[in-house]
């Protein structure tokens, strides 16, 4: 019998559970490589080497597991990024190695919240026809272009990096900062710029769950958009639960 070769790991990131599940791997000795797609210029470091940009969709990312030597991939992505999720299962489906989801719970609605769900960023611009408002549009900069069929709200805007054209919103406040955002922190923005209404995506996690705990202690409205579908995968929520799947994948011999 051949030798099972040590673990190799694809962790495609751009997440706090991506950066996590990275430091794991190398406190444990386990060889990994972390992708990011790119859109932020300066990701914070990581204990394992880096690679930055797309790999040119289904073939190139097989092509890249097969030429790296990759032996698990595990998609820990935004929970929105439906696109690459659907490429990952292909891709690890035609070079034939293991993939696992590490992805975060939604967020869930408790007393003295005020949510409306809709499905989709083009919803969420349809349910802010009528006058105008002072709207935390909590999306970052991907989806702002779709918000300039409302031009008659005043948008506060927060991204990780200062766009190099500013955004298509004739009314609008720019605040760049990164996250882990706090609960008094996010109280207090909202309260300076006089918000009465949150746009975001139901993304999970702790990170960036401030501003919803914010609305609710100041009794704002959330219009709060769906996650999109996902390919059918194996999924955990948990660093642990991924670093269990190797452990069993390895003492199989996979």
């Amino acid at each position: 019998m051949s030798p099972v070769p040590p673990p190799h790991i694809l962790i495609l990131g751009g997440t706090t559970e991506a950066s996590a599940l990275a430091a794991a791997c190398d406190a444990r000795g386990i060889s990994a490589i972390l992708s990011y797609a790119g859109r932020t210029a300066a990701p914070a470091a990581q204990p394992v080497p880096v690679r930055i940009g797309g790999f040119g969709g289904i073939d190139g990312l097989a092509e890249y597991l097969a030429a790296a030597r990759i032996t698990h991939l595990v998609d820990a992505t935004h929970p929105f990024a439906a696109r690459i999720s659907s490429n990952a299962v292909a891709a690890a489906r035609i070079a034939g190695v293991p993939l696992l989801a590490l992805t975060r719970p939604a967020w869930r609605q408790v007393v003295g919240d005020r949510w409306t769900g809709v499905a989709d960023i083009a919803a969420a611009v349809g349910a802010l026809d009528g006058p105008g408002r002072r709207v935390l549009l909590a999306l970052g900069r991907m989806h702002v272009a779709a918000f300039a069929e409302r031009p008659q709200h005043h948008y506060l805007l927060r991204f990780v990096d200062a766009p190099a054209v500013p955004p298509p919103l004739p009314h609008h406040t720019l605040v760049v900062d990164r996250g882990p955002f706090t609960l008094a922190g996010d109280r207090a923005l909202m309260t300076a710029h006089g918000i009465d209404l949150i746009v975001a995506k139901n993304a999970g996690g702790t990170g960036a769950a401030a501003k919803l705990a914010a609305a609710r202690a100041l009794g704002l409205p959330v219009l709060l958009i769906d996650r999109p579908a996902m390919p059918d995968r194996a999924a955990v929520e948990d660093v642990s639960a991924v670093l269990d799947w190797l452990r069993h994948d390895i003492d199989r011999g996979v």
